[in-house]
């Protein structure tokens, strides 16, 4: 993964992922809007095939993108431990259940 800066003021970031497509940049979206700080974040794709991500993220106040992102990529990463935990949890429960079926 590449990521390149396309424009940066004190409030708002645009930048591209290559080699990305929806799955992170809609993720990522969502997170971002779940910021209060956030005033405006987005993607844009704009050919399927053959084109590469931009993410805008716009800031309210003193808070600068950068760290908007930050906080959004740690978020991320979270929920992903948690839907690992569940995940297991719930294939372990399926596979107790499978088993005393069996028996």
């Amino acid at each position: 993964m590449q990521i390149r800066v396309l424009s940066k003021t004190d409030n708002e970031l645009k930048f591209e992922i290559e080699e990305e497509g929806h799955t992170l940049c809609n993720l990522l979206e969502k997170i971002l809007l779940e910021d209060e700080t956030v005033d405006m974040a987005g993607y844009n794709i704009s050919h399927p095939l053959i084109s590469t991500p931009v993410i805008y993220i716009r800031t309210k106040g003193p808070r600068n993108p950068e760290t908007a992102l930050k906080d959004a990529a740690e978020k991320i990463l979270q929920k992903e431990k948690e839907f690992k935990a569940e995940f297991t949890k719930a294939l372990e429960d399926w596979e107790r259940k499978a088993k005393a079926d069996r028996s």
